[in-house]
């Protein structure tokens, strides 16, 4: 209960539970950091970590404390990103067919895996790419293209291209916001934008598909 207690403080206000560890670990903030977006990508049963709110609190954080270096967080962060989803990816090869008959594991649907899969079919490729700046669908999406029939230098050199944008433009935006008086004083709500703008076009195709198309 008490993980579950945390995951949920981390997912409602992932600044406030940065600046605890950066006041309690110091520079071992940067190995935590490492750890919560490798997991996020690379666990496919933990889809709801803090991938957004948590990039842009660290730059915001980089900005306005200087407690962290985005020369040192950036790189960090898009190898975590990279090796989670590589972790992901052949996990999804070796058990996509057992995971998959399940209706859940843990924090994972079923029917989150059927949306990832009707978004590659959709999307190809690029999906990949697209998939990083959706929260749920960030964590299913390599698994989905191990358990698929994407062959892995396609998918790595997309994979690769969406770490770092994903990593470099988030972190970047919280950074040059963090000075701003209304991000500040409304960083809660500066957040909830952010995961809503992320999730909007998976929301937007649950629609078409349930309620649209028929």
């Amino acid at each position: 209960m008490e993980i579950i207690h945390f995951l949920l403080e981390f997912l409602k206000d992932p600044l406030t539970v940065l600046q605890g560890f950066l006041e309690q670990y110091e520079e071992l903030t940067y190995a935590i950091l490492f750890m919560v977006i490798f997991v996020e990508t690379g666990f496919i049963i933990m889809p709801l970590l803090p991938g957004d709110s948590l990039l842009f609190s660290v730059g915001l954080l980089a900005a306005t404390t200087g407690k962290l270096s985005l020369v040192i967080v950036i790189p960090l962060l898009i190898v975590a990103a990279l090796l989670g989803d590589n972790v992901n990816y052949f996990v999804g090869k070796k058990f996509g067919g057992y995971i998959k008959s399940k209706e859940k594991i843990l924090f994972l649907k079923r029917e989150y895996i059927t949306q990832t899969e009707a978004f590659y079919d959709k999307h190809g490729g690029k999906a990949v790419i697209l998939a990083r700046f959706m929260p749920i669908i960030r964590t299913i999406a390599p698994f989905v293209a191990g358990a698929g029939s994407m062959k892995y230098g396609r998918y790595i050199l997309n994979c690769f291209l969406g770490a770092v944008l994903w990593v470099t433009s988030i972190t970047m935006l919280g950074y040059f916001l963090g000075n701003n008086e209304f991000v500040k004083h409304n960083f809660e709500k500066v957040v909830l934008g952010i995961v809503f703008v992320s999730v909007a076009p998976m929301i937007w195709g649950i629609i078409k598909v349930k309620f649209l198309n028929k």
